[in-house]
């Protein structure tokens, strides 16, 4: 193997922004547990608004470099080429952005960069199957890019991976599954649940719906307020807590006004302290996503002992503790759905059990950002 005189690995993360979605978050985690000073991280983002966890990023010692005209691929390809001459060299490319990395990835290639990473952090093939010609002629020539040009493909679930690798991606030594993990000191912290629901307008004695997600189509907000209008016919006392921001979140406030619900609803919008808000205010995750990659969300409301109602596009990877879940399919109807969040009431499983049997599992980020160093440093011997 090759030994090369450096001090640390240094490895180019390509994300749109650094906001708090699961990726995101996920990364942050790695970031702040890595030794930092033998992997080394920058963050391309494809965006130049100020994101959530960039003051924090930058605190750590990594760089925000933006890279706009994602949508023009030649003005990408020189403001690509002058970061990695600016900033680099890079010893790794670890590109997020699903199938726009088949192109992140032959820039990469082209300018030299020896490992180059397709991560796959989403399962969507049921969009995809809706695509027109022209999009659908995109998928298969980024997938085909991926394969060119990847020296490593990782997925968060096997889902995930049959999406952008194919179905036959566990033939294949290049692809791998590797689980993403939650942070759980925060779920040891003592938490004043009256104080908590008072934060937040909630009445101390009411049963509380909790969902954490972006307000875009995939996490299927339109339903949740479906399900909540026939949980209030059942449970008088019932409350919706929506942790989250995005592009349908004035049109699901607007459905919350027609439906006479919006005194029911907390929207939370963006917040650090979701495991607080776990702990403290919700008494049943629901969570009718339309597709999934592997939603760490539903493994931190495991780790907090919530017990879960979820649709069947939710990886069954993303299941630890069985006993809490409760999984549906989509054309169930409200009905069903309402009657299997009213059923969870009184079931949550205390914590401290929860959280040891989350911490035991593949999920602990522990266990993650090991096994992200091993990818980054096998295959060459770097000095200290």
């Amino acid at each position: 193997m090759k030994e090369v005189e450096k001090k640390s690995i240094r490895i180019l993360h390509i994300v749109s922004g650094m906001d708090t979605g699961g990726v995101e978050t996920w990364l942050m985690h790695v970031l702040r547990r890595i030794d930092r000073a033998r992997f080394q991280f920058d963050f391309l983002t494809h965006t130049n608004k100020h994101c959530f966890y960039d003051d924090e990023i930058r605190s750590l010692g990594c760089r925000i470099i933006c890279c706009m005209s994602s949508s023009r691929l030649w003005s990408y390809a020189r403001n690509f080429r002058s970061i990695l001459k600016e900033h680099g060299p890079y010893d790794v490319v670890h590109s997020h952005v699903h199938h726009f990395s088949g192109f992140t990835l032959m820039l990469a290639r082209y300018f030299g960069v020896p490992k180059r990473i397709a991560h796959s952090h989403s399962d969507t093939s049921l969009n995809d199957g809706r695509a027109g010609f022209w999009r659908k002629f995109y998928l298969r020539s980024t997938k085909w890019l991926i394969r060119r040009n990847a020296t490593i493909g990782l997925a968060c679930s096997s889902q995930a991976a049959t999406n952008l690798f194919g179905k036959d991606w566990n033939n294949n030594s290049r692809w791998r599954v590797l689980y993403c993990g939650i942070d759980l000191d925060p779920f040891e912290s003592l938490v004043d649940r009256v104080e908590v629901r008072q934060e937040l307008g909630i009445p101390s004695d009411a049963f509380v719906l909790g969902h954490v997600g972006r307000f875009t189509e995939e996490k299927n907000h339109d339903f949740l307020l479906d399900i909540f209008e026939e949980v209030i016919r059942r449970e008088p006392n019932a409350y919706l807590l929506l942790v989250g921001d995005g592009p349908l979140r004035k049109a699901i406030e607007q459905k919350a006004q027609r439906l006479n619900l919006i005194g029911k609803i907390r929207f939370a919008g963006v917040r650090p302290d979701v495991p607080r808000l776990m702990l403290g205010a919700m008494d049943v995750f629901v969570f009718p996503s339309h597709h999934e990659g592997l939603p760490l969300v539903l493994v931190e409301s495991q780790a907090a002992g919530l017990p879960a109602v979820i649709s069947e596009a939710v990886p069954v990877e993303a299941i630890v503790i069985p006993g809490l879940i409760k999984t549906l399919s989509l054309k169930d109807g409200v009905a069903i759905w309402a009657q299997a969040v009213a059923n969870s009431m009184n079931f949550r499983q205390h914590s401290s059990e929860s959280q040891q049997l989350v911490s035991n599992s593949r999920f602990n980020v522990i266990h993650s950002a090991t096994e992200l160093c091993n990818v980054y440093s096998s295959g060459i011997i770097y000095k200290g």
